[in-house]
């Protein structure tokens, strides 16, 4: 998720639990005490993550020293001004985004392919010069837009960026989102449709980012998507359900089993931690989320 929208999205939420959904009960649950923790040394069977948007009251310096610290390899949808910061720390930018990025507006419709390949071109080329692997692209919203149009759009907009990303080695790797609670209207918003368009690319750095926070919403079943479609699937993100916050007891899915279930595929890329932290110490909620996928 684009920078401007994912702030967009923390202002709807702070608005309170009631507009989301989420019950009081859950809701208080979510703001329960953080777990004090020591982090010990991680296993390391999983990269472990994190997505700036989620800390930004914390100053990226900051943030980047004490990820790393927690035991982080890399922080994702970072901009290219913010790259040499979580370098210092020996980061990597585990998903590259930049300003013009955006969700409602992406490659499923014609008219914005220009602008989006001249846009991302320059990106893509920073991005390999960084030893950055994963540049993240948007389908855009339907506006009343059929399935196969949808593919034949965003397959005619994507196909030249991919290759100019492949001579680099760089994925575009599209978020799977959800369109009925954060993104209405969202066209890639189901595992099998994000495939079906992997498919049709025909290109080997075309891949998906599996949100499960997203996907518990639309499809659920997550576990056996994941192993089913495992290979069209290079980045993970996190975050409860429902509400988006901690990824502990106070919501519906165990991620213990969820990791596990990813790391038995093979997978080696990054996990990243996506949830709104509601504890007053925003790093002890991530160092929770880290302790909680550290299997």
């Amino acid at each position: 998720m684009s920078r401007t929208n994912r702030r967009s999205a923390i202002k709807a939420m702070a608005v309170g639990a009631g507009v989301l959904g989420i019950s009081p009960m859950i809701a208080l649950e979510a703001e329960a005490k953080p777990i004090n923790l020591n982090m010990k040394r991680l296993k390391n069977n999983i990269k472990h993550s994190a997505c700036r948007w989620c800390y930004q009251n914390i100053p990226l310096e900051e943030f980047a020293k004490n990820a790393a610290e927690i035991g982080l390899k890399g922080i994702d949808l970072l901009t290219p001004e913010e790259w040499d910061t979580v370098e210092k720390y020996g980061l990597e930018c585990s998903m590259a985004t930049d300003s013009f990025a955006n969700i409602e507006n992406g490659f499923n419709e014609v008219k914005n392919h220009k602008h989006l390949q001249e846009s991302y071109r320059p990106l893509i080329e920073k991005a390999s010069k960084h030893g950055i692997k994963n540049v993240i692209v948007f389908s855009g919203n339907r506006r009343g837009m059929d399935d196969e149009t949808g593919f034949k759009n965003c397959v005619n907009g994507l196909k030249p960026l991919l290759e100019y990303a492949q001579e680099r080695n760089v994925n575009l790797v599209m978020e799977l989102l959800n369109s009925k609670v954060d993104h209405h209207d969202y066209m890639c918003d189901h595992t099998e449709w994000g495939v079906e368009l992997a498919k049709r690319t025909e290109m080997p750095n075309f891949k998906l980012l599996y949100d499960v926070y997203h996907m518990q919403i639309m499809e659920g079943d997550v576990i056996a998507t994941i192993k089913k479609h495992h290979d069209y699937i290079n980045h993970y993100h996190t975050g409860g359900v429902p509400g988006r916050n901690e990824i502990n007891d106070s919501q519906e899915l165990y991620y213990p089993a969820i990791v596990k279930a990813i790391i038995e595929t093979g997978f080696d890329g990054y996990l990243a931690q996506e949830f709104i932290p509601t504890y007053d110490d925003k790093l002890e909620a991530l160092k929770e989320g880290i302790t909680i996928c550290d299997v």
